[in-house]
């Protein structure tokens, strides 16, 4: 994992568990929980299957409303 801090203002359009855990104070396998019960919707990319999760939805989960871009 990297030393750069997320913070709500330079979250990626697409995060990965580690960096939703990150964001949410939580532990990855939380994050994984959650995708499996729907509250949190998971993006299945490549053969693997890794997860990636939308920054609007993180930030829906944080109670703040995404700003729409022009």
């Amino acid at each position: 994992m990297n030393n750069q801090t997320l913070s709500i203002n330079n979250l990626p359009d697409l995060l990965t568990v580690r960096e939703v855990a990150q964001v949410l104070r939580v532990s990855p396998l939380t994050i994984k929980r959650w995708g499996k019960r729907g509250k949190l919707p998971a993006i299945r990319i490549n053969s693997r299957g890794d997860r990636r999760y939308k920054k609007e939805a993180v930030l829906w989960l944080l109670g703040i409303q995404a700003k729409t871009e022009l």
